[in-house]
């Protein structure tokens, strides 16, 4: 695996607005000269307990415990390791990486991955000239105006055409120094079985490139363009290889992030002409899941995209299937990836309301998406036979598993007073009758409907521990008055934690940047306390001398304590401790009502 120099990655850090990169995944709200909060990206919360400090560059969410630096950040949202996330970063922030000495096979297959993705480029390039230029092309144009697209959505999706001829890509890319082996290991060329040539595997046929989320192109799908007697599929992808995998691709994730960060919900809709024309209506954190066979891997591309999960999906069984299985993999899921349902009418897909009836009333339908749960009751009792004793307990059967995506809840208890009114059943029995249900696996849902998992408890503090951490985060956020105090400081004596200890033994040396030289710890518990003090920091610009001698006292009184009660478990005598103690508590008691 190739390296990059220790010069590198500290140039994509002095490169990283923090600000930005957050904001990409979380709406920040301004709290102060030097803090920003917002909503934690890492577990379920409606009142935000996460913080930046986009100084030190460093995240912590007060509610999780979760924190971190910018690289860190990357990696828990992206689902990338540190290589990936160095090269994410770099990427945004227009950084040139070097690499360390690397072995030539590494060398050699890293080369050969860069000219296969240079190769997809210049041929996403090359096929959207075709569709704006050639002759060729008129009836896909035709085609795609009579779908309601606007040329300037489509240039933005780089919407192409590739040519009737069999050889077009082929001879192009020979010419640019390209390889038949290349061309076939990009998805660019098949071979044929009867004579072993090899030739273009995308012709006469509309091209949408599909990108990561990175915006880079890993594969194609076109839609044939062919008269009657052209047996190919209506849709045909690249094949699966070295740089695409269908099962985990959403197609437009990178042109849908920054407006699914902002909204904190993504628009899953089936097909690529549905995504275009919701994008074109408005509705800009759309992505599509090239089909209805959804993925574990397109579920988690989706979390990775936004909390929540709006199916703008076809009404018929298989919209239908893919709902339910996107309801049981994020049911594991973790954090919590909430799932509502956009109600489309029967026999139409985005595309065919947008151009039938305008953007608004796309936009109306996906606002007023309803929970996962609440859509699959309400179908089952809209279409199940409810006239038979027997069809009503085929619908009740039904219900069981829909049921059991809802914890205890006010609509939960709404919905099994509809089930039964409409089943002809008291609620008692009804869900006496809900009950007999196997549980499923997993953790129930929330009140939403969506599959909830709870976030991980947060570590359990001892009962100095907050005063601890509030003298260490003042000292950061008044290191005038911080350096001298931990000068001072006896950490055996003073602080209780540990951890706490090993803190302000690194903020003595580095007080005025504390998170710098993390990286170089192999402390974990302790590069976390750190970037949680530089995020507490950021919420005591106002803080003054007086509170930090507050904060002094209340450190100087809990050592008191601990001091009194193993004097008292060795019988010694206490009073001078106890009289110490008073004299400070007075003390305290006079700032305290000053302030």
């Amino acid at each position: 695996m190739a390296l990059y120099t220790n010069d590198s990655k500290e140039r994509v850090r002095d490169a990283v607005d923090m600000v930005d990169l957050v904001s990409s995944r979380v709406e920040l709200k301004r709290a102060g000269a030097n803090r920003l909060t917002g909503l934690c990206p890492f577990h379920d919360e409606r009142s935000p307990s996460f913080g930046i400090n986009p100084v030190e560059k460093v995240y912590h969410c007060f509610g999780c415990q979760a924190s971190g630096d910018a690289f860190t950040f990357v990696m828990e949202t992206e689902g990338v390791d540190f290589k990936g996330a160095l090269e994410h970063l770099a990427d945004r922030y227009k950084v040139t990486l070097e690499l360390e000495d690397e072995d030539p096979q590494a060398a050699e297959r890293r080369k050969r991955r860069e000219r296969l993705l240079e190769l997809l480029e210049r041929t996403a390039t090359f096929y959207v000239r075709q569709l704006w230029e050639s002759q060729e092309a008129a009836k896909a144009r035709e085609y795609l105006a009579a779908r309601g697209l606007q040329e300037a959505t489509l240039r933005e999706f780089r919407v192409g055409y590739a040519p009737s001829a069999w050889d077009t890509v082929l001879n192009g890319s020979r010419r640019a120094g390209f390889g038949n082996r290349e061309l076939y290991d990009a998805g660019l060329a098949q071979k044929s079985q009867s004579s072993g040539r090899i030739y273009d595997r995308f012709r006469s046929q509309i091209i949408f490139p599909l990108a990561d989320p990175r915006g880079r192109v890993r594969g194609f799908a076109g839609r044939t363009m062919g008269g009657e007697g052209d047996r190919r599929p209506k849709y045909v992808n690249s094949p699966e290889g070295e740089l695409f995998h269908k099962g985990k691709t959403l197609f437009a994730a990178d042109l849908a992030r920054a407006a699914a960060a902002k909204a904190q919900s993504v628009v899953a809709a089936e097909g690529y002409t549905d995504v275009i024309a919701l994008h074109q209506a408005g509705v800009r954190n759309a992505v599509g899941i090239m089909g209805t066979a959804l993925t574990e891997d397109q579920i988690g591309e989706l979390a990775r995209l936004a909390p929540e999960v709006r199916l703008a999906l076809d009404a018929d069984s298989a919209g239908q299937t893919a709902m339910l299985r996107a309801a049981r993999i994020a049911a594991g899921r973790k954090p919590p990836l909430r799932l509502r349902v956009v109600g489309l009418p029967p026999g139409d897909d985005p595309a065919d309301l947008v151009q039938r009836e305008g953007g608004e009333a796309i936009t109306r339908l996906v606002e007023s998406a309803v929970p996962f749960a609440r859509f699959r009751v309400q179908r089952r009792l809209a279409t199940g036979d409810l006239a038979t004793a027997e069809g009503r307990d085929r619908v009740l059967h039904e219900l069981r598993e829909d049921f059991s995506l809802l914890e205890p809840s006010a609509e939960r208890e709404e919905l099994a007073r509809i089930a039964a009114s409409r089943l002809d059943l008291s609620p008692e029995l009804l869900e006496s009758l809900l009950a007999r249900a196997p549980a499923r696996p997993g953790e129930p849902a929330g009140p939403d409907g969506s599959a909830r998992i709870a976030a991980p408890p947060a570590p359990r503090l001892g009962r100095r521990d907050p005063t601890e951490r509030s003298f260490l985060a003042l000292c950061i956020a008044l290191p005038d008055l911080g350096e001298p105090a931990l000068a001072e400081l006896d950490p055996d004596a003073d602080l209780s934690s540990d951890v706490a200890r090993r803190a302000a033994a690194h903020l003595r040396a580095r007080l005025r940047s504390p998170t710098e030289g993390l990286d170089e710890l192999y402390d974990g518990e302790l590069v976390a306390l750190v970037r949680e003090l530089a995020v507490r920091a950021t919420a005591m610009t106002s803080a003054s001398r007086r509170d930090f001698e507050i904060e002094r006292l209340q450190l100087a009184l809990a050592r008191l304590g601990r001091e009194i009660a193993a004097a008292r478990a060795q019988g010694a005598e206490i009073q001078e401790l106890a009289a110490r103690r008073s004299e400070m508590r007075a003390h305290l008691d006079r700032l305290m009502e000053q302030v």
